[in-house]
């Protein structure tokens, strides 16, 4: 359910439904849009309270939401979420932006020849991984803190926002003070733990869809940070396991358009891995855009034949600065260039 508020309504009016719904043991989160503001009502809600609510002062109608998903819906929030990062980026409201990087930090030299290559590309935002969720415990897992630290300093060198993923609840401080961006991956989206963890430090998160989740499920997973009241979330589509092998997923397209449709959440697309071949990431990073992605993640090695994870998949910087290029083409094409570059490096 949620209550439209009045164009002039008063902050005692809108205080006073706060307080009707914490009365029948709800919460409400105002969201401020364009045009109007609603408070959506978070919990159980019984039939009555609508008739209740309908007569308040500064009220102007209280809608019942029909998804079981409440502050990621159209229905909440008609407009575009934009979400904000250091160096004037923004993902979602029109222009794609990139992110690339390796799958793994290695080395210092391995990252500054990647976050290099990326950047000179036109690339907006650094990516790297500095825990990795591997399903052998015996294969290489992240450097840990120091990847992390090291990630930072590529950042600020080049002047772009990083992202990197975060795997433990026990991360997340540190993870939260040298990310732009907290990555939850597909292992992780229906830990709702970490979700709420995640959403607590109120910095930019972005989710992945789990390996067999359905987009309702996904959705559901974003209100978990969503109902922290950390309204910058990203979404991202990065394939899900079916019954065909000849690929490392299958990169499902639909949802992207779909979820366009459903949600104001942006929504980016990782063609990386998606398909798992690093000769299919260009098609289907033009594909991602032409069905409205708000952005494509990319996984860029400067020797991918002896990276320590995700080598089959990586672009080397030559060939990431080869697919920058006609993404640009398709991106001018459907009137959503990309977004504009990063500060230059001094």
């Amino acid at each position: 359910m949620i209550v439209i508020m009045k164009m002039d309504r008063t902050e005692q009016q809108r205080d006073a439904v706060f307080a009707r719904l914490k009365e029948g043991g709800l919460r409400g989160q105002e969201i401020s849009g364009e045009s109007r503001t609603v408070i959506a009502v978070l919990g159980q809600v019984y039939p009555e309270l609508r008739d209740d609510l309908s007569v308040m002062a500064g009220v102007d109608d209280v809608v019942r939401i029909s998804k079981p998903y409440k502050l990621s819906s159209r229905e909440v929030k008609p407009n575009d979420t934009v979400v904000k990062l250091p160096y004037g980026i923004q993902v979602g409201g029109g222009r794609p932006v990139v992110m690339a990087g390796p799958c793994s930090i290695e080395t210092e030299d391995q990252l500054w020849a990647a976050a290099r290559g990326v950047h000179d590309a036109g690339a907006h935002v650094l990516r790297g991984g500095a825990f990795k969720p591997r399903s052998s415990p015996y294969s290489f897992q992240g450097l840990g803190v120091p990847g992390l630290k090291l990630l930072r300093r590529a950042g600020d060198e080049f002047g772009m926002p990083v992202i990197t993923e975060l795997l433990s609840e026990r991360d997340v401080e540190a993870v939260a003070e040298y990310s732009d961006v907290l990555q939850i991956g597909a292992r992780n989206t229906q830990n709702f733990v970490l979700l709420e963890e995640a959403g607590k430090t109120h910095k930019p998160v972005m989710l992945k869809r789990a390996l067999a989740g359905t987009i309702e499920e996904w959705l559901l997973a974003a209100e978990y940070i969503l109902n922290q009241g950390n309204s910058d979330l990203i979404l991202c589509e990065r394939g899900i396991r079916t019954y065909e092998t000849a690929t490392r997923n299958t990169l499902d397209l639909n949802a992207v358009a779909l979820v366009k449709q459903l949600s104001h959440l942006p929504v980016i697309s990782d063609p990386s891995h998606g398909t798992g071949k690093w000769s299919l990431v260009k098609p289907m990073s033009m594909a991602s855009l032409a069905v409205g992605a708000d952005g494509l993640m990319i996984e860029v090695h400067p020797n991918p034949d002896h990276a320590l994870s995700d080598g089959a998949q990586s672009l080397t910087p030559g060939n990431f600065a080869h697919l920058m290029r006609e993404c640009a083409k398709v991106a001018n094409a459907i009137g959503r260039p990309f977004a504009d570059r990063p500060v230059p490096v001094a």
